[in-house]
């Protein structure tokens, strides 16, 4: 892709909308909690102090809207207590610039880091340093600057009491994470009806997941309906897959086919039934027809051997997935089992690891922040040295736009200069023409918070221009940077803005040439999976073996990691480098059929006690040996061989294992990673032309 071309692409994400992503119920708590701290302070404090205290209720708020599993007030509780002794330290230092230079690129460098431990401590770390910038200008000595920063961290405090006092659909990310879940599910069963071999998106299972690993204080209130449906949406997708195949059992036409068809359509129905049940809180409503499908006497007459196992485990599996919805006063209690999540003092210790790991050369976070506290850093100097006065506009448009992959970085850019244009030449119009009091002032400033919280998860572009405003308010409620004209505030943010831009150009840290090791960790990790599987055929330990389950995590992780590599290649300006696009997707999918098939031969995994199949074994070493070698050979640039696995297989052709299923699949498996063989050959050929 070309440079243009990327730069339209990316620009034309930063400035959509989705109408459907809007809270105006939860901006407005967001607001009310800003105008309760700032009015407070003007009252008794005054305006200096009312714009930190604002500032701290600001970014408490923000906290509050990125996307995260833990409480609410505890993000605000942080985002406050850091912010405050940002400020605080930032304060003690800014009159002597080398010093506070330094510290402001360890701070960047730091939150640059933050991004390991995910996108809300990068969020939240990346908004505090460049409102940092802005409130260490603000006090005027020593003592006013713990002033200030106590009056930040209050504001934090009055954002964590009104998410606690007025709580907005209490439970409502992990009702929504756990009713997607479900959704995609029914979805599943939907297109297996007309596609036996459809693939499935593992990504809400793993934001379900992620939604059920609750912290001690969390376990207590949690809603009995959120504890135990995921689980059972989990061990339900194997078996639709299990009915649909026609490779089971089930002819691809005929009587047997067509009750399939409708059983897979009553699935669906019933399992959108629970996924609305949870979302809403209310009692699961079944509607009849789904209901007689399932339990139709066709299913006895019908089917036959592994599609009738499948079709009564089905049902009992929705059974227990609709007891599960019916929302009831008691939650899951201390004592039930829950994947647990450490608090944020425990946390700590954790984040400091995963920063640590990225400490390494080929780090895209690590080249995140050397990148934004270089940029930081020249930004700040250059609005030192220009005679535009509040240089800080330059720096903080910098760290609010850089991000660890370059669309992002991009998209922001583009939108941020276009928002703050806007924002500021508004703001700036009605503050010269009307020169509003104080308090009109930090009412004006109130609203424009309300339009940022507004659109802050969908619409940057929009976002920024309340953004810009609320800033040229809530600092003119002192006169501070009134003299600073439209002009200049736009130039700061235009080279804070550039700077990010040429940083990612000049110290890149490309997803393309990455994608091969993606593809390879992929193909272990699938590779493992299906080598457990297999093994337990040879020794029998039922559905619910623990190392199948743990085996299959990483190959959702694996596959989710390299369609996110996949995706932002997309949008860089980079040629491929051995990998091309049709050549990935050939790959795509081939992995996904071989995880498929896998997937099926776990579907019929033998219970514990049954004749166990000594031929599993040899062909779970091979497969685990084969696919090793395979993902070695794709990171080295080399098409990848399966003469183990072959050699396996061609042994079993006097004498194949006594399985209906074992030696089907593994035929299927080598098929799979035969295609994935020719896709990167065929990528190769074309990159040697």
């Amino acid at each position: 892709m070309s440079w243009l071309r990327a730069l339209r692409e990316t620009a034309r994400s930063g400035l959509t909308v989705e109408r459907q992503r809007l809270d105006p119920v939860i901006a407005a708590r967001a607001a009310l909690g800003l105008a309760l701290v700032v009015g407070f302070s003007l009252a008794v404090f005054g305006p200096a102090v009312a714009a930190s205290s604002a500032f701290g209720a600001f970014q408490a708020a923000i906290a509050t809207f990125q996307r995260s599993w833990r409480p609410r007030p505890t993000l605000a509780l942080a985002s406050g207590a850091s912010l405050a002794v940002s400020t605080f330290l930032g304060y003690l230092t800014v009159s002597h610039e080398p010093l506070f230079l330094a510290l402001l690129m360890l701070w960047t460098f730091l939150s640059g880091l933050a991004w390991a431990a995910g996108p809300t401590a990068g969020m939240i770390a990346s908004s505090n340093v460049a409102i940092m910038l802005v409130t260490v200008t603000l006090p005027s000595s020593v003592a006013t600057a713990a002033g200030h920063a106590a009056m930040i961290f209050a504001g934090g405090v009055v954002q964590a009491a009104l998410v606690v006092l007025l709580p907005v659909r209490p439970w409502g990310a992990q009702r929504d994470a756990l009713a997607d879940a479900l959704a995609a599910e029914a979805d599943y069963a939907r297109r297996l009806r007309h596609d036996p071999v459809a693939p499935f998106d593992p990504l809400p299972l793993m934001h379900a997941r992620s939604a059920a690993a609750v912290t001690p204080g969390q376990a207590r209130r949690r809603p009995a309906e959120l504890h135990g449906a995921r689980g059972l949406a989990e061990r339900i997708r194997p078996v639709l897959a299990s009915l649909a195949d026609p490779a089971v059992g089930v002819p691809e036409e005929g009587p047997a086919r067509a009750h399939v068809r409708e059983m897979l359509g009553a699935t669906g129905s019933v399992l959108d039934a629970a996924a609305h049940a949870i979302r809403h809180g209310e009692p699961v409503d079944l509607p009849e027809p789904a209901l007689a499908a399932l339990h139709s006497r066709d299913t006895l007459s019908l089917l036959h051997g592994p599609p009738r196992r499948a079709a009564i485990r089905l049902v009992a599996l929705l059974g227990d997935v609709v007891d599960t919805a019916e929302p009831r006063t008691e939650t899951s209690g201390p004592g039930a089992t829950a994947r647990t999540r450490p608090s944020l003092v425990r946390l700590a210790p954790l984040v400091l690891v995963k920063a640590r790991a990225e400490l390494r050369r080929d780090s895209p976070v690590l080249r995140h922040a050397i990148r934004v506290s270089a940029v930081t850093a020249a930004g700040y100097l250059l609005g030192a040295v220009l005679p535009l006065g509040h240089g800080y506009w330059a720096p903080m448009a910098s760290v609010m736009v850089m991000r660890p992959d370059f669309s992002q970085t991009y998209a922001r850019s583009v939108a941020r200069f276009g928002g703050t244009l806007v924002g500021v030449a508004l703001a700036t119009a009605v503050v010269q023409s009307s020169h509003p009091g104080v308090y009109l002032s930090a009412g004006l400033a109130v609203v424009c918070a309300f339009g940022m919280y507004l659109f802050i998860r969908t619409g940057y572009a929009a976002s920024q221009v309340f953004v810009a405003a609320y800033v040229v308010f809530l600092l003119g409620m002192e006169g501070v940077g009134i003299s600073q004209t439209v002009r200049d505030r736009v130039t700061l943010t235009l080279i804070g803005g550039l700077l990010a831009m040429l940083a990612y150009a000049v110290y890149p840290a490309w997803e393309t040439p990455r994608l091969r090791g993606r593809l390879a960790d992929w193909l272990a990790s699938v590779g493992r999976y299906a080598a457990v599987v297999v093994a337990r055929y040879a020794d029998p330990m039922g559905p619910g073996s623990p190392d199948v389950r743990e085996a299959l995590l990483d190959t959702r992780a694996a596959r989710v990691a390299w369609q996110e590599a996949v995706e932002r290649a997309t949008h860089e300006p980079v040629r491929h480098r051995g990998l091309s696009h049709a050549a990935a997707e050939q790959a795509d999918h081939a992995l996904a059929e071989f995880g498929r098939v896998a997937m099926l031969m776990e579907a019929h995994l033998p219970e514990p006690g049954a004749p166990p199949v000594p031929a599993a074994a040899t062909l779970a070493e091979a497969l685990r040996h084969a696919t090793e070698r395979g993902a070695k050979q794709v990171r080295e640039r080399r098409p990848p061989e399966w003469d183990e696995l072959r050699e396996t297989l061609d042994a079993w052709s006097d004498e194949a294992p006594d399985h209906f299923l074992l030696h089907k699949g593994a035929v299927l498996v080598l098929e799979a990673l035969d295609e994935v063989t020719t896709a990167l050959t065929d990528s190769t050929r074309a990159r040697a032309r």
